[in-house]
């Protein structure tokens, strides 16, 4: 068998696993939509779910890094109240 043929049987098998997993991750995520459709029709918000299940991937110092840095953002666009103990402008309205 020449290189060209191995080389040519290794491409092919590679496109076919590649397609294969491309047909199991197509599977997957209508399985996941699904189960989503389950949790709306239970009366569950589909998103809040997504932004759960994603939280739940990170480690713990990761996920306060991101919500202090979050906060700060908020709060510097006055969404979130001052530290300082006093209401923000925000508040009165």
């Amino acid at each position: 068998m020449s290189d060209s043929m191995v080389a040519r049987e290794q491409l092919k098998s590679i496109v076919e696993r590649i397609e294969r997993l491309e047909e199991e991750k197509k599977a997957i995520a209508d399985d996941i939509r699904e189960v989503y459709g389950e949790a709306k029709a239970n009366g569950f918000d589909a998103k809040v779910l997504r932004q759960v299940v994603r939280i739940r991937k990170l480690d713990m110092t990761e996920r306060q890094e991101q919500e202090a840095v979050r906060d700060l953002y908020l709060q510097a666009l006055g969404m979130l109240p001052e530290f300082s103990g006093e209401p923000s402008e925000s508040a009165d309205q």
